[in-house]
């Protein structure tokens, strides 16, 4: 069997290299975060503050894990699981962030990839879940892909752009865990 690789070590996939978040790359996080179509496609808002960003990056709770992509240098990509607690230590949330400039270029690829070995093989969760706007198309065939499923629709989820939309619930139950009936 092979060995899986190492989330917590650098390893790259083409031109980008995916490693733990680092505190003092909090600046690069507030600028992917207010970039128009990550705000577009994910729950982030235009006036969230430097200040804000900073504290959720160099505080992370304890059950958050996250990681960075690098591209030529620069943070231009976020992936984090945040771990449920008690009857839900198996299962985390997933949330993915692309800067505009980087999207298309294999970056979340590559995050998912590492984010999925994380959960997998290190952190033995059986269950990642995620939730999208219906109209998100290009996040939806990244997490089809790696093996998300919508298991339901909530209707005027969120607020975006003076309108409510929808969002799809996903989910993926980790290949060697799903029970004969799922």
């Amino acid at each position: 069997m092979a060995q899986p690789s190492l989330p917590v070590s650098p390893h790259r996939t083409g031109e980008v290299t995916i490693r733990p978040l680092k505190g003092e790359d909090w600046q690069d996080c507030y600028e992917i975060w207010r970039a128009p179509r990550v705000l577009w496609g994910t729950l982030q808002i235009p006036s969230t503050s430097e200040d804000e960003v900073r504290e959720r990056v160099t505080k992370p709770p304890p059950n958050m894990h996250r990681l960075e992509a690098v591209v030529e240098g620069r943070v231009v990509g976020t992936v984090g699981l945040s771990v449920g607690q008690g009857r839900r230590s198996h299962v985390a949330e997933v949330a993915v962030s692309v800067h505009d400039d980087y999207q298309g270029r294999g970056v979340g690829t590559a995050s998912m990839e590492a984010v999925l070995d994380l959960a997998d093989n290190w952190l033995n969760l059986r269950r990642l879940e995620l939730e999208v706007t219906v109209d998100n198309e290009v996040a939806l065939s990244l997490y089809r892909r790696f093996g998300f499923e919508v298991e339901g629709c909530k209707r005027q989820a969120v607020f975006r752009g003076g309108q409510f939309v929808d969002t799809f619930v996903m989910a993926r139950l980790r290949p060697d865990s799903a029970s004969p009936d799922s």
